[in-house]
């Protein structure tokens, strides 16, 4: 690996999908987004729902959208653990609208705490990727 790259894996429940060198990226970490260059000061974050940014020669080559997850950061890596991942230019506005109707009414059904913070959760994500399905 170059001294200027980082490497990056993004990995959801399903499959690797991303695992390759990068310039620089922007993660969504629960306590506001975070940049990744080589030689990053080890970290471990929880990840909220967002867009992760691939950047290549100052510009962002890859837009993901991520449901929430962890990340691990090294000097000479960035993990993502992705509860739920995408390229942003896939998500489906109609399916999105759906998910957020159907989390709304799990919400309102919620018998206990537990499913009520599965439901809020759900809620979550689905007003984020129409916010970033918007953008």
């Amino acid at each position: 690996m170059a001294d200027d790259r980082v490497e990056f894996e993004l990995v959801s429940p399903e499959r690797l999908l991303l695992s390759e060198e990068v310039e620089m990226v922007v993660v969504p970490g629960t306590d506001g987004d975070f940049g990744v260059l080589p030689r990053h000061t080890p970290m471990i974050s929880t990840v909220r729902p967002g867009v992760i940014r691939v950047y290549e020669k100052g510009a962002v080559k890859e837009s993901i959208f991520v449901a929430g997850g962890f990340a691990e950061v090294t000097p000479e890596r960035c993990t993502v653990l992705a509860d739920q991942a995408m390229p942003v230019a896939e998500i489906d506005r109609a399916a999105a609208e759906r998910q957020l109707q159907d989390a709304r009414e799990d919400l309102a059904d919620a018998k206990d705490e537990s499913e009520r913070m599965a439901a809020e959760k759900a809620v979550t994500v689905a007003e984020t990727m129409l916010q970033i399905g918007q953008a």
